[in-house]
């Protein structure tokens, strides 16, 4: 017998009231459920959603009609719910009752409010690490992680994943079905809190790791040089994790390891979203941050679309952006949502950030559709009465009344109805430029660090922020895409800081290039091999060849005070620097005026089939650095016949998309609270008025935004 969706929650005695609003969201997101992401066809935005995290099980149960009434006047229509509920649902060992979440479920999607349900394995109850140590997390200084907040079990023990996998089973067959959920979320921020694990569990199952990396002992042993300080191993199960030693373990054990531990995370998502594919048609997500322990890139196997987490203060509004851009390329054809971030400011024990002025978190939003973005939550409805994130703002306080950041809720839900008629069924514009995102580079920069130099960024992601920025601050529209994406489309593609740059990443950057790409090698960029080891060919490995260059050394330049000369600039040099000869048919661009590397070449240039491969070989430092590092992208750029770049005033952004019947038109939105500027074509249009635009220079004033059609 053929029964509906409809009919079988009848059947089930669930009470689902007529599909709504809900149903519609349901709608827009199931597509994104139904192939492997690098299969599918792009993704046209039909709705923008505006979302709140909710947590009825901290709550009177009569108090949910009241919230959902409060939530539509704010046009709330989604809540994200479940992450921290599995000592509510399963309070002992499989005794699971749903009741309560598909009450809850019934009752929004009576009001039109759709459900993001998440899997609760972030938190998991007394009963399944109590008595049993073996079963927490445990780090590199042997201290075992306890019950009481988060993250604190090893996802490597079996009984850990059994117990997460029956209740995610559980959820997936119960709620899988239900009108009112449109979409899941995987954990909760996985690893925010902690990094490698070093519990009994993990140690096993990272030697397995190795015996299938490299099949035998004696391959590990050659790949890593292992009779270095007599660390040779006679088996698997002999080689150590990387725990505390009198001084350091070897760079590859070291590395390695932080991709073990990531893989495997990035593997147990898989896992998750399998069985949740197995019970659902609805899309899977996981609420990220660059900042987390895993794999990111890997990470999105297991998922539909990308979603990450964001709390900047004012000041950090440009990681929305560097977010934005890499998560709106991660999972290439679909939008991404932004699945928290703060009402009016951050909080937890001990600190709490500055409160938002007045209009920013509007300017967020916009900032976020126009993007990509299709969701846009907070975190979270109601302030929080116990727990440790007791100053954290929310739209309502613990005593039920309008929070200090209720009305810019209201103003984002004006501007939500104002952009969507705009950005349904249109898309961000392709980029022409992206910067290179590994997470191979970044677990070996974590092992061995770039530049320890003050004001110099500490972390990888840093690294590829500060690339990332000099393109926006230029003008120009970007993507920061991962190490295997596709190249499709580009015309510039940046690639700093990744140390080892493996055979397949060179033959597809290769195809780019003969085919008029231009290609910037930044620096340290080849300077080790796969195993974190240091090339024994050449100063750049693979690099040298394809560049065109000869590599004489690899040298430290921090603090020397060695400066190099470039476009008529010149400046200091910091860093490792790859100080190089050019061979035949390459250019130099840039040479080391003094210093133990004088007159050899930092920054170089060769012709390639139809395009150009560039080499910058050191980090320019000091008050002419920007200046050098501006001309040497512009020269790229121009070298790449670029188009599209934007006259805009710093701390303006501008987001270019194009409309179902091909139509280019820009969002621009002030973002530092100062108000701004863009240039505009003559003949331009304002998008909401339908204007001609009488002024070749658009004012935007402090954290508004514009919508045109430029005439070009």
């Amino acid at each position: 017998m053929n029964i509906t969706r409809r009919e079988m929650f009848k059947l089930s005695g669930l009470g689902v009231a007529t599909l709504g609003l809900g149903a519609a969201g349901h709608s827009a997101l199931l597509s994104a459920a139904q192939t492997p992401f690098k299969q599918r066809q792009p993704h046209s935005i039909k709705k923008l959603f505006h979302g709140v995290c909710y947590y009825p099980e901290l709550w009177p149960e009569q108090d949910i009609e009241r919230d959902i009434e409060e939530m539509l006047k704010l046009g709330i229509n989604v809540i994200r719910i479940g992450e921290f509920s599995w000592s509510s649902i399963e309070p002992e060992q499989g005794k699971i009752s749903l009741d309560f979440f598909i009450k809850v479920m019934d009752k929004f999607h009576a009001a039109g409010i759709g459900v993001i349900m998440c899997t609760p394995t972030a938190t998991p109850p007394i009963w399944l690490t109590h008595g049993h140590p073996e079963r927490c997390f445990k780090d590199e200084n042997g201290v075992i992680m306890s019950h009481g907040a988060r993250q604190h079990a090893s996802y490597e023990h079996p009984e850990v994943r059994k117990a997460c996998f029956t209740i995610i089973r559980a959820m997936a067959k119960g709620f899988g079905k239900h009108p009112a959920l449109i979409g899941w979320q995987i954990d909760n921020e996985m690893k925010a809190h902690v990094a490698e694990d070093y519990s009994e569990a993990a140690v096993h199952n990272w030697h397995q790791w190795l015996k299938k990396r490299f099949g035998t002992i004696a391959k590990l042993n050659d790949a890593w040089g292992t009779h270095i300080w007599s660390q040779y191993y006679q088996s698997f199960e002999q080689v150590p994790a990387s725990v505390k030693t009198p001084f350091l373990h070897s760079a590859s054990l070291i590395t390695a390891y932080k991709m073990f531990c990531r893989e495997s995370i990035a593997d147990f998502m898989k896992e998750q979203s399998d069985i949740l594919h197995q019970n659902s048609d609805a899309p899977v997500t996981h609420n990220d941050n660059p900042a987390f322990n895993i794999h990111h890139e890997r990470s999105m196997e297991a998922q539909d679309f990308a979603s990450f987490d964001a709390y900047p203060s004012s000041k950090q509004w440009a990681a929305l952006v560097f977010r934005s851009d890499l998560y709106r390329s991660a999972i290439p054809g679909r939008a991404f949502w932004l699945m928290e971030t703060s009402v009016a400011h951050n909080g937890w024990l001990g600190n709490h950030h500055t409160t938002h002025p007045k209009g920013f978190l509007a300017a967020e939003s916009v900032l976020i559709y126009s993007l990509g973005g299709e969701g846009f939550s907070y975190w979270l409805w109601r302030q929080q009465r116990t727990g440790a994130e007791l100053p954290h703002s929310a739209i309502m306080s613990a005593w039920f009344q309008p929070s200090v950041g209720y009305s810019e809720v209201q103003h984002v839900n004006e501007t939500r109805k104002k952009l969507e008629p705009l950005l349904i069924n249109s898309k961000v514009q392709d980029a022409k430029i992206a910067i290179t995102y590994s997470d191979h580079a970044r677990a070996m920069m974590e092992t061995e660090g770039f530049d320890k130099r003050k004001d110099f960024p500490s972390r990888y992601r840093d690294v590829i922020a500060m690339w990332q920025a000099n393109i926006m601050e230029l003008g120009y529209h970007r993507d920061v895409r991962f190490e295997n994406a596709a190249l499709d489309g580009l015309q510039v593609l940046i690639t700093p800081a990744m140390p080892y740059v493996s055979e397949d990443f060179l033959q597809r950057t290769l195809s780019f290039v003969e085919n008029g790409g231009v290609w910037l090698v930044g620096p340290l960029t080849g300077t080790r091999d796969k195993e974190h080891t240091v090339p024994t060919t050449a100063g750049l490995g693979l690099l040298d060849k394809f560049a065109g260059v000869n590599t004489e050394f690899v040298v430290p330049l921090t603090d020397t005070g060695s400066k190099g000369t470039a476009f008529g600039i010149t400046a200091e040099l910091s860093g490792w620097c790859a100080a190089m000869q050019a061979k035949s048919g390459t250019q130099v661009i840039g040479q080391i005026d003094d210093g133990v590397v004088a007159e050899r070449a930092f920054i170089t240039q060769r012709k390639i089939g139809k395009g150009h491969v560039v080499v910058l070989g050191a980090q320019p430092f000091g008050d002419k650095a920007q200046n050098m590092v501006d001309a040497l992208l512009t020269h790229c750029i121009e070298l790449a016949g670029v188009p599209g770049k934007f006259e805009v005033s710093k701390g303006t952004i501008v987001a270019p998309r194009v409309d179902k019947n091909g139509k280019a038109f820009w969002i621009i939105v002030n973002m530092d609270g100062e108000g701004g500027s863009v240039k505009v074509p003559a003949g331009s249009v304002d998008a909401l008025s339908a204007k001609k635009l009488s002024e070749s220079k658009l004012i935007i004033p402090a954290y508004d935004w514009r919508a045109i059609y430029p005439k070009v």
